[in-house]
């Protein structure tokens, strides 16, 4: 059971967090059915394109991907 804080807060129970896989970022919202509210993870949320556009790279990626992986650099020995 969970009590309410004075900031209207509470915790969710571990059991719950991980059948529902919550993680600290991840919208719940709370529907409502014959006087009934249930907790749900927000379907329509999607982490990746929480964070699209965030850095600002000029280069393209296939260029960026080259230089991770380590083409086009010469061996020095």
């Amino acid at each position: 059971m969970s009590k309410v804080t004075a900031k209207f807060q509470i915790t969710i129970p571990r059991e719950v967090r991980t059948a529902l896989n919550i993680m600290p970022g991840v919208e719940v919202g709370f529907d409502e059915e014959k006087g009934k509210f249930y907790l749900v993870k927000n379907p329509n949320a999607d982490p990746i394109e929480k964070w699209r556009g965030a850095l600002k790279v000029k280069k393209a990626t296939d260029a960026i991907m080259a230089e991770l992986r380590g083409y086009g650099i010469e061996n020095s020995d």
